[in-house]
């Protein structure tokens, strides 16, 4: 069977970087772990259960860390995987089964199952989130700062729904509002860079198309009080979006009490 290293980038998860790792200890020949210097024992559990740590500032730049981490990479076939994602029995079996191939014409996307406050996202657009996971270390680097690209040479194959990855995106609503920041504001950015604009009518529109495509069109309804909360978060992480994109390289002008 081919050898696989699985690559996790990490800073202060020592509440969860271990059940992380243990997932992948049935088809792992190696733990890679890209500490950005966690200031809790992070570093440590990973040594304990027999991954290498490599510590090395993120300052940001997931590609660039994502890319150090694949050059890193001491065999053929990587596994790249999310602090707060976990893999399943099932996908374990599939990922042995794939290295017993060995084919490295082939680089495979993985269904992932969020899960918020103990209950799992089947709707809305949260599942099945088809991620590029598994492929061949050879040709393959990773572009982009915060929504990096993996880049490769191979025909993509997504695995079966049913064979997926749990992940856990939010630990907590101060987790979420803390991405919803981050993230609005990232988007707000990359679509000024890429040549758009906004106005006071995008601000209206595109956060109650956002909301109701969400709630009711891919059904979000389904997944009960969990599903309404996030749809209706949704509109208002929309509307941020753009108020920040219709602002951006603006700068807030203060009046000052001569002029008043």
């Amino acid at each position: 069977m081919a050898k696989l290293s699985v690559l996790i980038l990490a800073k202060n998860e020592e509440k969860f970087i271990g059940a992380c790792i243990e997932s992948v200890k049935s088809f792992a020949d190696e733990v890679l772990v890209i500490d950005d210097f966690s200031t809790d024992r992070t570093a440590e559990i990973c040594k304990n259960l027999g991954a290498r740590v490599i510590q090395r500032a993120l300052n940001g730049d997931w590609g660039t860390q994502q890319d150090f981490s694949v050059k890193q990479a001491a065999h053929d076939w990587i596994f790249i995987l999310d602090a707060d994602e976990r893999v399943t029995p099932e996908l374990a079996e599939e990922i042995k089964k794939i290295l017993r191939g060995d084919d490295k014409n082939f680089a495979y996307r993985v269904a992932r199952l969020s899960y918020f406050w103990g209950q799992p996202l089947k709707h809305g657009g949260w599942f099945p989130d088809y991620v590029m996971r598994l492929l061949p270390k050879k040709g393959t680097h990773v572009e982009g700062v915060v929504h990096q690209k993996i880049c490769h040479e191979c025909k993509e194959i997504f695995l079966p729904k049913s064979k997926y990855l749990v992940h856990y995106p939010y630990r907590d609503w101060e987790h979420y509002f803390g991405k919803f920041n981050v993230y609005t504001t990232l988007a707000a950015k990359k679509m000024f860079d890429a040549g758009k604009r906004a106005n006071f009518f995008d601000v209206i529109t595109h956060p109650f198309w956002a909301a109701f495509r969400m709630y009711f069109l891919r059904g979000g309804f389904l997944d009960g009080r969990i599903g309404f909360i996030l749809s209706c978060f949704h509109y208002f992480y929309t509307m941020t979006k753009y108020v920040k994109l219709w602002y951006y390289g603006k700068e807030n002008q203060h009046v000052t009490e001569d002029e008043l």
